[in-house]
């Protein structure tokens, strides 16, 4: 039997869908998308293009961050959504994204090019929560993080 994989995105619920979105842009060089059929403009912000027409389409302005996505700019990797929900998160994730900041590194290499990549995480509004050294085996060492609405993820 000869099955196809399926596409698929992966979501975030999030208290303020524009911010998460674009942190997650930043960490992982995705771009926004445009709305439907609008070209956006080179050296045009494609969050700025969205405003524009859910002006003109009519959107009352508390309802223009109920939603955001991000595309992988390659086409390869995943589309993401975020969409806006009223409570706050309350529990750890059972699903996590895990960012691939070092790969074919291992030992001292390794961790020194997780630590740049939580460095430049941090920056964007990130929170590191802990480092987990290599155990060989069955570890290489990673770093768990959060995202500005308190997700977890982990730099591996």
């Amino acid at each position: 039997m000869n099955r196809k994989s399926r596409e698929f995105q992966v979501s975030f619920d999030a208290l303020d869908p524009k911010a998460l979105s674009t942190f997650w842009r930043d960490a992982l060089g995705y771009v926004h998308p445009g709305p439907p059929g609008v070209e956006v403009p080179e050296g045009t912000d494609p969050l700025d293009v969205w405003d524009e027409f859910l002006e003109r389409a009519g959107v009352p302005e508390d309802q223009r961050n109920t939603r955001s996505a991000l595309e992988d700019p390659d086409g390869e990797g995943p589309r993401i959504f975020f969409q806006q929900v009223p409570e706050d998160k309350i529990a750890k994730n059972r699903v996590h994204l895990d960012l691939r900041a070092a790969p074919g590194l291992v030992g001292d290499e390794r961790m020194a090019a997780l630590e740049a990549e939580c460095d430049r995480l941090v920056a964007l509004g990130a929170k590191r929560i802990q480092r987990f050294e290599p155990e060989q085996p069955l570890s290489l060492g990673f770093i768990v993080m959060n995202d500005p609405e308190g997700n977890e993820f982990c730099l591996d």
